[in-house]
């Protein structure tokens, strides 16, 4: 069975532990051949996930859930507000 994935994206702990596989020694090279990623892509979750451990890895997933939640809001509510606009300039 093979490990690669080519055109998918790889969750938050599939990249966790991608990283720990580099952080045991195994070379970039090896990692980016095995997983079908690009070096630039192995060098970018480094320094995003680096030097996380999982509970901090666990409360950037509950951050991001949270500003997804938090951004939906903010557009509905511009939503409604064009929408009174709409409706007060009307009258």
């Amino acid at each position: 069975m093979s490990n690669k994935k080519k055109g998918k994206r790889y969750s938050q702990e599939q990249i966790f532990r991608i990283l720990g596989e580099l952080k045991a020694g195994k070379s970039a090279d090896e990692i980016c051949r095995v997983y079908g990623v690009g070096q630039s892509t192995l060098y970018r979750w480094k320094s995003k996930y680096g030097g996380m451990d999982r509970d901090e890895l666990n409360r950037l997933r509950e951050l991001e859930d949270e500003n997804r939640r938090l951004k939906r809001i903010v557009a509905q509510q511009i939503l409604d507000i064009d929408a009174l606009k709409d409706l007060l300039s009307k009258n």
